[in-house]
């Protein structure tokens, strides 16, 4: 009998770091949100030899191989990849996709292993939890940093994020964020971020951000996440040229805190922006009036929902698999 495995890993927003100095043994320390409206979608099921279709199949069969060879396993995968995620734009493409893989292999061998042993053999989560914790349980989340050992940053807090709100995304279409090898030595080349700067960005997320988003306070959210933002995209600019990546997509954003939309930012290192708006009819009609007048800048703007659940993983028989997957 042959069995195919399904699996749709969510996009995330990362919204910044609460403690880039390190001084207390833990560094970085993340807020992120899984996000409705993107995601990698993919079909995996045994095969004799190694082959993947569609974006981003080359990485994908380099996830695959780096699985079999770590955990010895006979045979090889097919892998059908019917959407992924954007690469290198500030929404986890790499984590979700390595996660999806190595979840449907995990599942097509019965294997007992959890996200996070899954992303630590991928290499997954060198500076943040949030991928991983998105694609275990979505919401909105924070993780604890990185330690002294190998292990991916635990996620310490996860709230849902209101069903009402909505966030309007700000894809620049021309531009990627810093990744690989740039965005390591970008890393090693920044000075130490001040212990005081840091104590007052987790004092907001602690006393600020989290109880209002617990008493559903869109407007404290927004301030709270709008002063982390600035913090961290100033200590960043001299490697990414500017507080936000994108300078289309800054000015986008400049309009909308004008409009007293005050949770603007960059996720990770962009150059996708957002803004979280209370409502979706505000969230649309801002959307819309922004599209119009930004139309030059090569800018989309997007309107998503928070996305209260992580991964969806799913085994069938093959023949079903493939209906139901070129059905949705």
């Amino acid at each position: 009998m042959r069995w195919c495995v399904k699996v749709e890993a969510p996009a995330r927003l990362h919204l910044g770091f609460m403690d880039l100095n390190g001084g207390l043994g833990r560094r970085f320390g993340g807020l992120g949100l899984a996000v409705e409206g993107i995601a990698t979608r993919l079909a995996v099921s045994k095969a004799a030899s190694f082959v993947a279709t569609g974006p981003g199949a080359e990485r994908a069969l380099d996830y695959a191989r780096r699985v079999f060879t770590q955990l010895r396993l006979p045979n090889a995968v097919s892998i059908r990849i019917y959407e992924s995620i954007p690469e290198h734009v500030g929404l986890g493409s790499g984590t979700q996709l390595a996660l999806a893989v190595g979840t449907a292999i995990a599942r097509l061998h019965d294997l007992d292993l959890d996200t996070r042993a899954i992303g630590q053999m991928l290499d997954r989560g060198a500076r943040s939890g949030i991928g991983v914790g998105a694609f275990d349980q979505g919401g909105f989340l924070v993780d604890g940093g990185r330690g002294q050992t190998d292990e991916l940053p635990p996620i310490t807090v996860r709230l849902e994020f209101p069903a009402q709100w909505r966030i309007v995304l700000v894809h620049d279409r021309r531009g990627k964020g810093l990744h690989g090898a740039k965005e390591t030595g970008a890393f090693e080349r920044l000075p130490r971020f001040p212990a005081d700067k840091a104590s007052r960005l987790c004092r907001l997320v602690l006393m600020q951000v989290l109880p209002a988003l617990a008493d559903a306070q869109p407007l404290d959210v927004g301030r709270g996440i709008n002063e982390l933002q600035k913090a961290i995209g100033d200590h960043f600019a001299p490697a990414q040229g500017g507080r936000f990546a994108s300078p289309a997509v800054g000015v986008v954003l400049a309009w909308f805190e004008k409009r007293g939309i005050y949770g603007v930012g960059q996720s990770s290192w962009g150059p996708t922006g957002f803004a979280l708006i209370s409502d979706e009819a505000q969230a649309r009609a801002l959307a819309q009036e922004a599209q119009t007048r930004f139309m030059k800048h090569a800018i989309r703007l997007q309107v998503v929902r928070a996305r209260n659940y992580g991964g969806v993983v799913e085994r069938y028989q093959y023949a079903e698999a493939v209906h139901n997957v070129n059905g949705r």
